[in-house]
């Protein structure tokens, strides 16, 4: 007997190499601690990595600015952030939350189904994504909070 489900494949993403090196450390160092981490540690792995400057305006990095629409309601707007810089209330997502990981390394236009920390499945559909303006030589907002900052989030 046939089954009637369909199973959707994730969408291609695209990570600069240095955004890569970065998380595959940063979940790797958490991987104990955060569940997060194991999945962020597949989107790395199935990534297409591709040189710094590579990477389109409009694909989801870290730093960036999303908005998306989710399948529960109304359309959001969060910076994707690494978790010494969380901070939901001023919409700052980290990238070891679900969320946080789904977003990674897609663009406008692209929808991923993803699994919230209560198991339910979900979908989201960016919308669009900006970029933080240049500041100074560009390396230090880019630069992940020190992992003694991460570990007290």
């Amino acid at each position: 007997m046939q089954k009637n489900s369909k199973i959707r494949r994730k969408p291609n993403i695209r990570i600069s190499q240095s955004d890569h090196a970065r998380l595959s450390m940063l979940a790797s160092t958490f991987a104990a601690r955060y569940p997060a981490s194991d999945e962020l540690l597949a989107e790395l792995e199935r990534a297409r990595i591709v040189a710094d400057g590579w990477v389109s305006a409009g694909t989801v990095r870290m730093g960036s600015t999303v908005t998306f629409k989710p399948d529960t309601g109304d359309r959001r707007t969060v910076t994707l952030v690494f978790p010494g810089d969380a901070d939901i209330s001023e919409g700052k997502v980290s990238i070891l939350t679900p969320i946080g990981t789904a977003l990674i390394g897609l663009s406008a236009g692209q929808s991923i189904m993803w699994t919230a920390r209560d198991g339910r499945r979900h979908e989201l559909l960016v919308l669009g994504v900006t970029q933080p303006a240049p500041q100074g030589d560009g390396v230090s907002q880019l630069a992940p909070a020190s992992l003694t900052m991460a570990a007290s989030v």
